[in-house]
């Protein structure tokens, strides 16, 4: 199923996105958990600045 997603971003406007993950600290239980967003190429520096 993964490769249908990747495929279909090759194409047209996908190519304008990027899939990040980020590590992030739960204030609840202090474990760590990932964050996986989709973010136009221009804002990923931005996304990882917060």
């Amino acid at each position: 199923m993964a490769k249908k997603v990747v495929a279909s971003l090759q194409k047209g406007e996908g190519r304008g996105w990027s899939k990040v993950i980020k590590m992030v600290k739960s204030p609840k239980t202090g474990a760590y958990v990932f964050q996986e967003e989709m973010v136009l190429n221009e804002k990923v520096k931005d996304y990882f600045a917060k």
